[in-house]
């Protein structure tokens, strides 16, 4: 097993109502170099000071960097194709998109330059963010640590959380068709999808 000191991290963050200064006490804490905003839409009606221009020039002044990524990984999508048939966008059809896996790869370009890198959207809780439930299940399966920085700056493995969820979003332990078990962590995946997925309007299944 690799050493921790060598595993290759990747921190997620959401900012919620966080004054800004609060907010960089937490990346300056942990000693982030690097946010990747992940948000669809990067601004804020109700936060102006997380809107791109403003949130960029605030971690500049703080010596971090600021890589705006919400359009290859975000997390709101229209195209019929990457939908279910209630509108809801479907993850798993996302991931296999030529930009989200070049967003992902850009990603991985900066960890591996040895930057501290944090994924950074709206939601404060990883559990109700698409930083979560899409991207960071792609970055586990590629050797990266995620590590989620919660509300109470409290510190959560990806994997922790993912066992912490099987059983809330009522994932049983089930077969298929012929008897194979059913990976309970992707089926959590699924219904999480379902669950907190931007769901486009008045979307007509084709």
């Amino acid at each position: 097993m690799m050493p921790q000191s060598q595993l290759k991290q990747c921190f997620t963050i959401g900012y919620g109502d966080y004054p800004i200064d609060r907010f960089i006490t937490f990346l300056q804490k942990i000693s982030i170099d690097v946010i990747i905003d992940v948000r669809s839409s990067p601004y804020s009606r109700f936060n102006p000071q997380y809107n791109r221009e403003n949130l960029e020039n605030s971690l500049n002044r703080s010596d971090i960097g600021y890589r705006y990524m919400g359009d290859k990984i975000g997390g709101r999508y229209s195209h019929p194709s990457l939908l279910f048939p209630d509108g809801t966008v479907n993850y798993r059809k996302v991931r296999d998109t030529e930009k989200f896996q070049e967003g992902i790869n850009q990603v991985l370009s900066i960890i591996s330059s040895g930057k501290k890198t944090a994924l950074m959207c709206a939601e404060k809780e990883p559990e109700r963010c698409h930083r979560f439930a899409l991207i960071s299940p792609v970055l586990q399966s590629k050797g990266i640590s995620v590590i989620h920085i919660r509300p109470d700056m409290r510190l959560q493995a990806n994997e922790d959380l993912e066992r912490e969820l099987v059983k809330p979003v009522g994932v049983r332990k089930q077969t298929t068709i012929i008897d194979d078990p059913v990976n309970q962590i992707e089926a959590m995946y699924e219904k999480l999808n379902q669950k907190i997925a931007h769901k486009v309007k008045d979307h007509k299944s084709v």
